[in-house]
């Protein structure tokens, strides 16, 4: 199948006209030129890799979108896959957390139904449009977490790990009026009381002064298995150094420039939100990621809350003139792709996984279809305008339309 006549987003260029064949679910041919009759006629709209989500933390809210209303946890799976396909995001690690109920999630963030969680993606994982993943993010004071991740990495339902400490007075949560004032709006508690839960958490963190040389082992089972692990909320160059030593490669959400700068000198990969990069600033007054990009410390994109904004991140990018096109994309493809260790994806090259995003580059950008192995797992009414004699992706034609026959260049 061709796809033709579209702005192609290589790693380091954009091919203003071009084309891209697909053949048993990967790229087989890439041409700088149009093509006679393709496929699918791209005219006017801009061809990149499908989007690698590192860290996305919606399925939670999608369980729990109001404090007494919770929804099952299959329909939850099934919701995010669609909304990751309409994103352009074609491999998403969907955050899962091992909570103590730090912020009152009231249930949904702990490690029963982290457990659950995972068990109910891993079932369903094969009838699911994208390639959906698992990122456990362990807090580490939470005791009863290890021998449940323990046991859930053992059967390989876990892909990446990352090592947090939401524990006020460290990382994003430094500032611990801020982390006062977060508690008492999520809990609903006026301020002595929130103020006296941050204490406690203090005081009991405070009592583990070892923890984090306690996490060695389980960082080395972590490896052993072959798992990516990443830091959190970075807020100092020891933080960084540390994690380092247990193994962890990423460096996700740096808090201060400190902290992103040792991470690159140690050769960690960072990664920052797509909302924060979108919107310019950070929600907690921490690092900008525009700010991250400029001083050359910047890596990769994660949707982090909002799936949508890694796409718009990567336009807005473009648009506002802080980054060419291909770097802003790689920054939500190559990037995190290379981050996970996912050789076969993220780029449009010739061998690679045709995962795909077919995008109207208008204001605001939207995806018009989105190809995972080469199948079309989303389109816009539009694009099957665009099909020759209504083919699909994988040269299937569409039901009850007729197959194309003519040949192509």
């Amino acid at each position: 199948m061709w796809i033709g006549n579209a702005a192609l987003v290589l790693p380091e260029t954009v091919l203003e006209n071009g084309a891209v064949r697909i053949e048993d679910g990967f790229i087989a041919e890439i041409v700088d030129r149009p093509v006679a009759a393709p496929d699918i006629d791209a005219s006017g709209l801009v061809l990149m890799p499908g989007i690698v989500d590192l860290h996305g933390d919606m399925i939670e809210r999608e369980i729990q979108p109001r404090p007494s209303a919770l929804f099952p946890f299959d329909m939850a799976v099934v919701e995010i896959d669609k909304r990751h396909a309409s994103a352009g995001v074609t491999t998403g690690f969907v955050a899962v957390s091992f909570h103590e109920d730090v912020l009152a999630a009231r249930g949904v963030r702990s490690e029963q139904s982290a457990k659950e969680i995972i068990d109910t993606l891993a079932a369903l994982r094969p009838s699911l449009t994208t390639d959906m993943r698992v990122h456990a993010r362990f807090e580490i004071n939470n005791a009863h977490a290890e021998p449940i991740l323990r046991d859930l990495i053992g059967r390989e339902t876990i892909d990446l790990v990352s090592l947090m400490d939401h524990t006020p007075g460290h990382g994003q949560s430094r500032d611990i009026e801020h982390f006062v004032a977060l508690v008492a709006r999520a809990d609903g508690l006026d301020q002595s009381a929130a103020a006296e839960k941050a204490n406690a958490l203090l005081a009991a963190r405070q009592a583990k002064p070892d923890i984090w040389n306690h996490l060695s082992a389980f960082a080395a089972l972590a490896k052993a298995k072959g798992l990516v692990i990443a830091s959190h909320d970075d807020d100092t160059a020891d933080k960084v150094a540390l994690m380092h030593k247990l193994g962890a490669s990423i460096s996700e959400f740096p808090v201060s420039s400190e902290a992103a700068e040792h991470a690159k000198r140690l050769g960690m990969h960072t990664v920052m939100g797509a909302p924060n990069a979108l919107r310019g600033t950070s929600t907690a007054d921490n690092l900008s990621a525009r700010a991250a990009l400029r001083h050359g410390v910047l890596d990769a994109l994660a949707s982090d809350y909002h799936a949508s904004a890694m796409l718009q991140a990567a336009f807005t990018l473009q648009a506002e003139k802080i980054a060419p096109l291909h770097q802003a994309v790689g920054f939500v493809t190559g990037a995190p792709a290379k981050a996970a260790g996912l050789t076969d994806r993220g780029e449009i090259a010739a061998g690679k996984r045709a995962d795909l995003a077919l995008v109207d580059g208008g204001s605001p950008p939207r995806v018009v279809g989105t190809f995972r192995g080469g199948r079309l797992i989303y389109g816009e009414p539009s694009l099957f305008d665009r099909m020759a004699g209504g083919v699909l992706a994988g040269g299937r034609p569409a039901s009850g339309v007729r197959p194309p026959h003519q040949a192509h260049a």
